[in-house]
């Protein structure tokens, strides 16, 4: 396969005290990486593309490096996490699939093999595209309080030949989280939904 080619990157953390209410003792961060990379794959049909998912394997783990250091409260802080792929419009949407594996196990394995399925999303676009990153709890995907998004896009990318691809983590619950269901305290860490 060929070798993974990174054009740059973009980390972006926001740090939240409330949402209109009270004060969080604690604020939240949430925070995301993006490295813009060429897709190999772009203008033409290739059928054996997944051998490219162990190419994104180093990139994952650097990626989720760089996210945890950014965020700057170690891996043990995280509790959310997300990840998806913006694909140029010579790509197909498939070529942004190939970042489930190598993006979601990077985050699993460096924040303690967490449990829960890591949350994806992918769409084909150009330059200047937004994507919303779904985001849920790290060992339970049921934590109501964990489910959020984050926005991210860059200017110039993809490009289309180039795939944008993205992790998010979050260091806790929606700044004012008061809908009920599981919360995290109560998870049993089973099954990775509760």
């Amino acid at each position: 396969m060929p070798a993974v080619v990174v054009r740059k990157f973009l980390v972006q953390v926001e740090e939240i005290f409330h949402e209109g209410g009270p004060v969080a003792a604690h604020p939240l961060k949430r925070g995301a990486v993006v490295a813009v990379i060429a897709n190999p794959f772009a203008g033409r049909y290739v059928e054996e593309i997944t051998g490219f998912m162990d190419d994104l394997k180093p990139l994952g783990l650097d990626m989720a490096r760089r996210l945890i250091d950014a965020i700057g409260e170690g891996a043990s802080a995280i509790e959310g996490y997300g990840k998806g792929a913006i694909v140029g419009a010579a790509g197909e949407l498939e070529h942004g699939a190939l970042w489930h594996n190598p993006g979601g196990y990077a985050m699993r394995e460096l924040l303690g093999n967490a449990k829960a399925i890591v949350p994806s999303t992918k769409k084909v676009g150009g330059p200047g595209t937004r994507i919303d990153i779904p985001i849920t709890h790290i060992n339970a995907s049921y934590v109501r309080s964990h489910f959020d998004a984050i926005e991210v896009g860059i200017t110039d990318a993809p490009r289309a030949d180039e795939m944008a691809v993205i992790l998010a983590m979050t260091t806790g619950a929606r700044v004012h989280a008061r809908v009920g269901g599981l919360a995290a305290a109560d998870i049993k860490g089973e099954d990775g939904l509760r």
